[in-house]
């Protein structure tokens, strides 16, 4: 709803909260000179935008229960409705489930107020409020040689991961007159997030219940006030548009690591009296600030032609407080020497971003557009003070620069056919990346020592570029065929080509090779269909083979260690869902992963694995929804 929700949009851009889908009115996708009204990142942004009030109702109830695979039971229940100057909406989402691998059972409870109250006829105050808790354990992650034997198999059952969510937000709408528009926003987030376990990068290593876990707490405090200004006007004949606003953001975050309890409990209690050497120990604050002006107008100099520039003006002070063990061990690996060592730093920068779109209309149902953005991603000081046995971060990371481009053509010929696609590009400098290299680490008399481990090492790799061709079609066959109102067919082909390099960098072996987690051909595809009330959906996912870090390291079946080097390989999956209503009753099911692939979509360097995770086989689904 226009609001941060992840844990520190400056030091840890994570979000462990996503509002469910049951809940959502519809998804926006920001991009261009408009996404910087809310920030620097490339590529835009994703704006979750919840229900509102039923204003036509004082009172009105909706209930889903579903079942499914692996003992899965959600139950998602809301109501809306207005009373006067009052409208509210709320929902209150439990889901619980024992996972499709052993050690993966969940617990979730999600709920959600949003009350509204109208001061007068152009003035409106409106609360929203957030609650999420759940429990996960984790099964950790695979070797390839674990997964092609059986890619449903854990060897963690020691591993847990803990959430403890609250978001609230107060919004003021304001319109002085017909032409203009106020709002002021005030929003906060209040967290924890406890991840415990046995993360070893020999990831097929057994794991003894006798010694200690590692313990990750963090907790985030952050608060924003947000204003915008919105003024309609004339220039001439011709109307535009003029949107100014600023934000002050604050984050006061701390992030802690040490000694977890042994045995297989979810016990969040740091154990360090019970293991004073071990290896992991940090504890850091991390007081980010940051504060932003932004603004944009759209300039229609015809009335199919319009021209939006804007531009984001910001203040970036990032700082980390706190210490860490550094602690020696002899040849037999016992410890000899345990130092404490601070580690305070400050970064301050400003930056002025730019971005300009365009859009015009030769045609009522055509429209060709484009859009240019610089863009900017903060380093997070929190990536760099975790100690990962499986990772590395560059103590001498940096933030990386560069621009997200687009050009596009969208439209529709009458009720048979729609579309939209377009050309993008994307320029990185300093571009955040990994490579597989050798670890080091400093002894005791602080000299730079191989530890004959192979790790990630995550810095800024070089100069990378993205470009590629998107498209989605979706053609009704139901008009084509003239088959009758009662029946609706359509068919719908969603395809994404993406060329990446890297341009130049100063590692070793990496230029000229292609960007990780960046496949070729991304293709959804399938059919909608429905006859009265029946509705259904078969949909087919293609993937083409990525790469997970920018050496471009190939997949090793026969890897029995790690699990983290390697390729994420080509794969499909093939998805079915039936809907059917009857008045206030809606019933609906489905099949995922139909064809039972077995197949990734991700190496894990640190929590929920390290290693591969596999996706989910076969599994189903049945829903009964109730609307009162």
């Amino acid at each position: 709803n226009g609001y941060d929700i992840s844990a520190d949009v400056l030091g840890y851009p994570e979000s462990y909260y996503t509002p469910p889908a049951e809940a959502l009115s519809r998804i926006q996708m920001v991009r261009g000179a408009a996404s910087l009204q809310y920030g620097t990142q490339f590529g835009g942004l994703v704006n979750f935008i919840l229900k509102k009030p039923d204003r036509t109702t004082p009172f009105t109830l909706t209930t889903r229960q579903s079942v499914g695979s692996d003992a899965l039971y959600t139950s998602f229940n809301s109501v809306s409705g207005q009373a006067g100057p009052v409208g509210y909406y709320g929902y209150l989402h439990y889901k619980r489930g024992d996972g499709f691998r052993p050690n993966s059972e969940f617990d979730s409870w999600n709920a959600y107020t949003y009350t509204d109250f109208a001061l007068s006829d152009r003035t409106t105050l409106a609360l929203e409020l957030t609650y999420l808790n759940y429990l996960a354990q984790q099964p950790g992650g695979l070797t390839d040689v674990m997964f092609y034997e059986n890619p449903y198999q854990s060897n963690r059952e020691r591993n847990w991961f803990r959430v403890d969510w609250r978001l609230a937000a107060l919004k003021l709408e304001h319109e002085p007159g017909s032409m203009s528009d106020i709002t002021l926003t005030l929003f906060g987030l209040d967290a924890t997030r406890e991840a415990l376990g046995f993360r070893t990068n020999r990831v097929s290593q057994v794991d003894d219940p006798a010694e200690p876990r590692d313990l990750l707490i963090g907790r985030f405090v952050n608060w924003g006030a947000e204003g915008r200004y919105l003024q309609r006007y004339q220039i001439g004949s011709r109307s535009s548009v003029f949107l100014v606003g600023a934000k002050y953001y604050q984050s006061s975050n701390q992030a802690i690591q040490g000694p977890g309890p042994d045995g297989d409990e979810p016990d969040f209690n740091l154990a360090t009296e019970q293991f004073p050497a071990y290896p992991y120990q940090s504890e850091f604050d991390f007081p980010n600030l940051n504060v932003a002006l932004f603004g944009e107008n759209i300039f229609y100099l015809r009335d199919n032609l319009s021209v939006t520039p804007g531009f984001r003006f910001e203040y970036i002070r990032t700082q980390s407080e706190g210490t860490y063990e550094r602690i020696s061990y002899d040849l037999a690996g016992n410890p000899i020497q345990q130092l404490t060592l601070e580690d305070d730093r400050t970064f301050d920068r400003t930056l002025l971003l730019g971005g300009v779109g365009v859009s015009y209309l030769p045609k009522p149902h055509l429209e060709l557009y484009g859009n240019v953005s610089q863009n900017y991603r903060s380093v997070t000081f929190n990536d760099i003070r975790v100690v990962n046995p499986t990772f590395q971060v560059d103590p001498e990371i940096t933030d990386e620069r560069g621009f997200t481009a687009d050009v596009g053509l969208r439209g529709r010929l009458g009720d048979l056919l729609q579309y939209d696609m377009n050309g993008f590009a994307l320029l990185y400098d300093r571009r955040l990346g990994e490579v597989l290299r050798a670890e080091t680490r400093r002894n005791a008399q602080g000299e730079e020592v191989n530890t004959g481990r192979i790790v990630r090492f995550r810095g800024n790799i070089g100069t990378a570029t993205m470009s590629g061709f998107e498209s989605l079609v979706d053609l009704n066959l139901a008009e084509w065929l003239r088959t009758g109102s009662e029946t609706r067919l359509s068919l719908f082909v969603n395809t994404s080509i993406t060329h990446s390099r890297y341009l130049e960098s100063e590692v070793p072996g990496v230029e000229g090779n292609q960007v990780e987690f960046i496949p070729k051909l991304n293709v959804k595809s399938g059919l909608r269909f429905g006859y009265e009330n029946w509705t259904g959906r078969l949909q087919y996912t293609y993937l083409s083979r990525q790469y997970t870090d920018a050496s471009n390291a190939k997949q090793n079946r026969r890897d029995n260690q790690s699990g983290i080097r390697g390729t994420v390989p080509a794969y499909d999956v093939l998805d079915l869902s039936l809907n059917w209503t009857y008045r206030a009753l809606t019933l609906e099911s489905g099949i995922d992963n139909l064809l039972n692939q077995a197949y990734f979509t991700r190496r894990a360097t640190g929590y929920p694995g390290p290693g591969i995770l596999p996706s989910a086989p076969r599994t189903w689904y049945l829903t009964l929804q109730l609307q009162l």
